[in-house]
């Protein structure tokens, strides 16, 4: 089940990628292949922790023009269905521990289709000037990049 949209506080993108479920599933459950799609290149993507089930962490760092890694994301994944649904939130960090700084849940969904998988993000926000604040940065171009990155790696045609 997912929390139903709130156009106050949540956006959503969606593409149908041209390969199965479990093939999106794999390129986020394994940390290199992970990396190699997560964050908008040239920017590059260190995975710290991936442990993809309920409470498991998930930290990832990223490198501007090859500067030092800064934090990216620190998570919690909510749930892990596999070839179905993750959910994380950086409302917590791994073991449940509150975060400092909150800002986003993801509620990601792999669907059957009938071209191969309709890869949907409902990513909700605590408040209204914080959703507006992440649209304003760009959410739709940088969340639309990297859904490229994933369907060029998992349809075979490596970036």
């Amino acid at each position: 089940m997912s929390a139903a949209f709130n156009p106050d506080l949540d956006l959503t993108i969606s593409r149908v990628i041209k390969a199965p479920p479990m093939a999106l599933w794999e390129a986020w459950a394994d940390p290199a292949r992970l990396e190699q799609w997560l964050i908008p290149s040239p920017t590059r993507c260190k995975v710290v922790t991936l442990d993809l089930k309920p409470g498991g962490g998930f930290v990832t760092e990223m490198s501007e023009d090859g500067g030092p890694f800064v934090s990216h994301i620190n998570g919690c994944f909510l749930a892990a269905d596999p070839g179905k649904r993750l959910v994380f939130t950086t409302a917590l960090t791994a073991g449940w521990r509150p975060a400092v700084h909150p800002f986003i849940t993801a509620v990601l969904s792999f669907r059957e289709h009938p071209e191969g998988t309709d890869y949907h993000a409902h990513v909700m926000h605590k408040s209204a000037a914080v959703r507006k604040s992440h649209e304003e940065v760009g959410f739709y171009d940088g969340w639309g990049t990297v859904n490229e990155q994933l369907a060029k790696l998992v349809e075979g045609r490596q970036r």
